[in-house]
């Protein structure tokens, strides 16, 4: 989520194709439109969205006290299952002299076109519109290229607090990385462990590769493979007749 300071400049700033300010706080389908356009990144820029709700055009603010009904309201558009796919956004109310706003933070979808009661919606300029038929190709080619496997995507709702992280610094790290380079290396754990695929910077979470080898938990997140070995009579000894073995949780 965006600072305070921040968002003074995007206020004092002109309205453009990532930020979009209104004094409604009950015209939903506006701010449907707007989150929905957002999430389809057809410019290709990979930047977030903002949806300022308190704000005049020229960036003064209404006087707005946003309470908690509000703040949910806006929070349920996520949800509520008229977007779809589901819009990846963060609601944060924030408090000024003059007022307060609340702002939608909305990042580009991985899988555009993203749709509005079945319309799909983008920014032209500080504008939004119905996308055109050129402008829906150019998002299902983006949606192609952002394919990842499984194991590649982010696994959304998790945290670094969910992976073994005393294992990943133990055991992986000194497997993966040269001992001289590991030794040098000053960047935070979910830094390291992205340049080797496990953690997603944009997302701010464990991949579901991550989640499998190292969580602590991973049956609460992903279907976790369970593995079975039978061993059959004469394999062993003369004395294990027939058995089965399951394998899950961390498999480093």
């Amino acid at each position: 989520m965006l600072t305070q300071i921040q968002l003074r400049h995007i206020l004092a700033d002109t309205e453009s194709h990532h930020a979009e300010r209104t004094t409604s706080t009950v015209n939903m389908d506006k701010f449907c439109q707007a989150i929905c356009a957002f999430s389809n990144d057809v410019s290709g820029s990979g930047k977030n969205g903002y949806l300022i709700i308190g704000a005049y055009d020229n960036g003064k603010l209404l006087g707005l006290k946003v309470d908690d009904r509000l703040l949910l309201q806006i929070a349920n558009i996520r949800t509520d299952g008229n977007i779809l796919p589901q819009p990846v956004m963060t609601v944060e109310k924030f408090s000024f002299d003059d007022g307060d706003v609340l702002v939608a933070e909305v990042q580009p979808s991985e899988f555009p076109p993203v749709r509005y009661r079945g319309r799909v919606w983008v920014r032209v300029g500080p504008r939004k519109s119905i996308a055109t038929e050129a402008e829906v190709k150019i998002l299902t080619e983006s949606r192609l290229s952002n394919v990842h496997t499984f194991d590649a995507m982010p696994c959304i709702g998790t945290t670094i607090n969910d992976l073994d992280v005393k294992l990943i610094k133990k055991e992986f790290l000194p497997k993966a990385v040269a001992e001289d380079i590991l030794a040098e290396d000053k960047r935070s754990i979910e830094e390291q462990i992205a340049s080797l695929g496990f953690y997603d910077l944009r997302y701010d979470c464990p991949t579901n590769g991550a989640i499998v080898l190292f969580g602590t938990n991973p049956e609460r997140f992903c279907p976790v493979p369970i593995f079975s070995m039978s061993v059959s009579k004469g394999m062993i000894g003369p004395e294990i007749s027939s058995t089965s073995i399951n394998l899950a949780g961390i498999f480093v």
